[in-house]
Formats: structure tokens, sequence, C-alpha cells
């Protein structure tokens, strides 16, 4: 993984070194900032190779930025870019119809590596920015793409594409490989803009392993519900409860499998890390909805009661 902060660097210098270096050198945009601001201005990035595409993170100070056709010139590439803005926001001009786009905190855009835009932030407070770009040498689900302007991703895709979005390079992630979670994004990403078909058997396992890992997310974040069931996670996800079945099936874990061992594994961590809590106050709060439940499927999985495992000396464990 490349690393870069300009923590390192003498305050009037960073600007301009994340100017040439970042921008000009690196990503073949142009980016501009108000002198008055530059003393102020601070940038953390990180980029890795991920299943053939490059996956990389900005967080920087506000500032504008272009991609000119001086730009593209200099630094070309026939490439898929699809961009999460996760914090921060402003306006990307395309000059395309419609010429101007609203891009908020939350919005996701596809485009061509070798059309123009401009973006102007809305705001001066820091922006987040996650990039995927896909090289479209050798990509046999992509159509020609050089007219791809810039875009945001309809609403109606949000929900797929940044739960795949988060699955790429996270480390408990159900995705068959790299290049499998990569293709599976760009066929989303090329379905919301309508460049490819929806209903294509390849791009319905696309959306199929998106839907899984929105799930999945949900499970997470509502494990602590005794309540939480299949019925209720499908009314979320926009499915029926046999669709969201089907999700889990090529996992090898049932619905069911997947939210008890999410439980099992915070109740793990907060036995571990949180002494002070009881074994019933621990198992409550992860949802199981009854102690012997809860001993059950720990001693299921780890070959050992909770207090057991407890009572285990920290380099054992």
């Amino acid at each position: 993984m490349l690393r870069f902060t300009t923590d390192d660097i003498p305050a009037q210098d960073r600007f301009e070194h994340w100017r040439e270096t970042r921008g000009r050198s690196l990503f073949g945009v142009t980016i501009e900032l108000d002198r008055e601001k530059r003393g102020d201005f601070s940038g953390h990035f990180t980029a890795e190779a991920y299943g053939g595409a490059i996956v990389s993170e900005l967080q920087a100070s506000a500032y504008r930025v272009s991609r000119t056709p001086q730009d593209i010139a200099r630094l070309s590439s026939d490439s898929l870019l699809l961009g999460w803005q996760i914090e921060g926001g402003g306006w990307m001009e395309t000059g395309r119809r419609p010429a101007l786009h609203r891009i908020d905190s939350g919005a996701f855009t596809v485009g061509h590596s070798e059309q123009t835009y401009s973006g102007t932030p809305n705001t001066d407070r820091r922006f987040l920015w996650r990039m995927i770009k896909i090289p479209l040498a050798g990509c046999d689900f992509a159509p020609p793409l050089a007219d791809l302007a810039s875009q945001p991703i309809r609403a109606a895709w949000l929900r797929p594409v940044t739960a795949l979005f988060l699955a790429i390079g996270a480390r408990d992630a159900v995705l068959p490989d790299p290049a499998a979670g990569i293709d599976a994004i760009g066929r989303l990403a090329l379905v919301a803009t309508g460049r490819l078909p929806h209903h294509a058997p390849e791009n319905r396992a696309a959306l199929r392993l998106a839907l899984l890992q929105a799930a999945r997310a949900i499970l997470r974040r509502d494990l602590d519900r005794p309540d939480l069931s299949p019925s209720l996670v499908a009314r979320e996800l926009g499915v029926s409860p046999r669709q969201l079945h089907i999700l889990f099936e090529p996992s090898g874990l049932s619905f069911a499998r997947t939210l008890t061992g999410f439980r099992l594994e915070r109740a793990l961590r907060l036995l571990l890390h949180r002494q002070e809590r009881t074994v019933a106050d621990i198992a409550y709060a992860c949802g199981f909805d009854s102690l012997a439940t809860f001993y059950r499927a720990f001693r299921a999985a780890y070959g050992m009661t909770p207090l057991d495992m407890r009572a285990m000396p920290p380099a054992v464990v």
C-alpha cells in the first residue's frame, strides 16, 4: 500500500507539494486553493492494488479540482472511475447535459478517465473521498465508455453500490476473490448509468453479491436486536425473504448462522475486554434471547463456556 501525508512537510510547502505530486503527477488533475488558505492545508492519501484495479482514498482540506484537456494529454488512461464522496461535497461541471451536478456527502460518481470536469466545494471543511480506478484494457464486461462523462449514481442504486464499495478490501467481506469484487462493482456502476442491462445474468449476479454485503452490514448493525429476522432485513433491502435467503447461499452460511456468528464475535470481544460486565449482560446485549441459547452457541463455536474463555490467560486467547 502506498501512503502519503503532508504532516512531515513544512506548512508553507504542503499545498504546492500536494498539487504537483498528488494532483498533477499521480491523478492527472489540476487543483487550486486560494493563496490565503494554503498555509492551513493538510492532506492524507493511500492507494493499493486490488483485483486489477487501484483503490485510493483522499482526506484533505477543501480545494477546487479539474481535469482539463491538457491534463488528459499529459496523463491519459482508459479507465472507469468510481468515486465516493464520503464527507464533504460541492458541484461538478462536465460540459454535458445536465452540465452541473450537485455532489453531496454519500454520493457516488462514475465516469471515464478521459472526460473533462471541474469540481467546486460547497464548504471549507475537509473532505473524504474514495476512488476505484478500473483499467478497461482487457475488461470483458464494459462496452465502449470513452463518452461517459462523470455523473452521480442514481439513489436507487446507492445501497448496493455502497455495500460493495465497503466490502472491497475488507477483511470480513464475502467476496469470491478481489477480481470478482471489482468486476461486480464495475458492472453495477454501469447498470446504474444505463450502460449495461440489469437483466443480464452476470449483472444480476453482481447485484446479488452487493445485496449480500448490504444484508451482512444490517446484521452487524442490529445484532443486538433479539427480534432481528429475515423478514425485517428483507424489507429494508427491498427483497422478499426467499430472495434474502438465496443471497446467503453462495457464502455457505445461512442467514441464521451468519447472524449467530456475528453475535458470538462481539460477545467474545466483550468477554475479554469488558471484565466488569456479567456473562448474562453480554449475552443479552449481543441479541441472544436466553442465557441457555448463548451458552450452547458459545460452546459449539469455541469448545468451552464463556466463563472458561474469560479465565484463559491473555496470551492463550
